[in-house]
């Protein structure tokens, strides 16, 4: 079965840390940019940080820039999300997707559109983050 599951997210207190962890079933992981995107309810879907499977290039939302920190681990099929000095703005639920570079970046170098999230090709169901005192 082709499958991406997030896991990782919970509640943790402002200033804490969290990593989100995104692993595949049925598909290597390795040949795919992969993103990690955020909703906070009533609020848009936010690009938060993707890598690209071409030559591993990481970009990040200005929002999260020196803070968080994406990673791909081949041997565990898995990409990471390292959340650090979490903000009460960062919570949402958190979702992982696996796309074509071309269209996984152009999502985080210009402003999204329609075809930008149809080139990627699976999503995860989501992990829910909470930053609260």
């Amino acid at each position: 079965q082709v499958q991406l599951v997030e896991s990782g997210g919970g509640l943790v207190q402002p200033g804490g840390s969290l990593r989100l962890s995104c692993a595949a079933s049925g598909f290597t992981l390795d040949y795919y940019a992969i993103g990690w995107f955020r909703q906070a309810p009533g609020k848009e879907r936010e690009g938060v940080s993707c890598i690209s499977s071409s030559d591993g290039t990481t970009y990040y939302a200005d929002s999260v820039k020196g803070r968080f920190t994406i990673a791909r681990d081949s041997a565990k099929n898995t990409v990471y999300l390292q959340m650090n000095s979490l903000k009460p703005e960062d919570t949402a639920v958190y979702y992982c997707a696996a796309g074509t570079d071309r269209h996984t970046i152009a999502i985080f170098t210009h402003t999204p559109t329609a075809e930008d999230y149809y080139g990627m090709d699976y999503w995860g169901k989501g992990t829910l983050v909470t930053v609260s005192s």
